[in-house]
């Protein structure tokens, strides 16, 4: 059996636990829907006078996902160092303290419980394939998993309509088809792996509140997101995300989670995405001639075998 990470001190977030157990739905963010422009530059807008956030984005980050201890080099993941960050020529963030910016720790306020099924998944790989993350089985990569920055394939292409959005990401080739003419969610018993979306405008952010997740997938897939990888992700999670275009080559992403399966309190993680006209995303075949994970499976099996 792996090694638990020890257990966040719950002190900071004694008041946030308890807001959370009688807070709304969602929880709004807290930086303004009107992030300052840039001297010089006007906001481009769609026919229906929104802004326009079409086109190529990426979100190649040298920024560790959660803050760092005195001392620690890079975050961990089941006592292995997380993948050195992939970077293409591609416009680069600057390096920041965290991606996590909710909690102020830097650190997601995760219980232990489900750092306990993390570890009890990744210790019976060899029993099931669906002890194995939903990126490794080419499913999904997850709502928000696939906006979280990865080592590569990180390209986003957004379209945009009066009454849709649309967010093509790279990686598993993924497309989110986000309605924004006021429908109501649809009924929770169309539960799905990436949950189901709804957007709105708030003043220039664009926000999408997602519910109704299956219950089967991971908050992060990709080892960038160092322990948080492998983290479940249940059915009372409730998700709201906010793209604020801030400059001719940046929106500002946001994502606020809330799961009190999972976490003791809200979170937040913030970036952005970087236009790059000259990215071009090409097809991402995971299924054909994926023999990692059937060497995985193997080997696991092979190991179990000689135990």
């Amino acid at each position: 059996m792996f090694k638990i990470p020890r257990p966040r001190s719950p002190l900071p977030h004694v008041v946030a636990a308890v807001v959370f157990a009688c807070a709304p739905l969602f929880v709004a963010s807290a930086q303004s829907n009107r992030a300052p422009a840039k001297a010089g530059w006007t906001m481009p807008r769609t026919a229906d006078g929104h802004p326009d956030l079409q086109g190529m984005w990426t979100n190649y980050d040298p920024t560790p996902f959660e803050r760092l201890d005195a001392g620690e080099q890079r975050p961990r993941e089941l006592g292995v160092s997380t993948a050195d960050w992939l970077i293409q020529d591609s416009p680069i963030s600057p390096r920041r303290p965290s991606m996590v910016v909710d909690p102020p720790s830097g650190r997601v306020p995760v219980k232990r419980e489900a750092a306990e099924r993390r570890d009890s998944d990744y210790a019976l790989r060899a029993d099931s394939i669906e002890h194995y993350g939903p990126w490794e089985r080419c499913i999904t990569r997850g709502v928000p998993g696939a906006m979280f920055p990865g080592a590569y394939n990180n390209g986003h292409q957004i379209v945009q309509t009066r009454d849709y959005i649309v967010i093509h990401s790279e990686m598993i080739h993924e497309a989110r088809v986000i309605p924004l003419d006021g429908r109501p969610h649809a009924d929770a018993r169309t539960a799905s792996w990436s949950g189901d979306s709804r957007g709105r405008w708030d003043g220039d952010t664009l926000v999408v509140d997602t519910v109704h997740f299956n219950g089967r997938s991971w908050i992060a897939t990709n080892a960038a997101a160092g322990w948080l990888r492998g983290i479940p992700q249940s059915e009372e999670c409730k998700l709201v995300e906010r793209f604020t275009r801030v400059d001719a080559s940046t929106i500002q992403y946001e994502a606020t989670i809330v799961d009190p399966n999972v976490y003791t309190a809200p979170w937040k993680v913030a970036f952005p995405l970087n236009r790059d006209d000259k990215y071009r995303i090409f097809e991402y075949a995971c299924h054909e001639g994926n023999h990692a994970l059937e060497n995985m499976l193997s080997q696991s099996s092979k190991l179990k075998q000689k135990e």
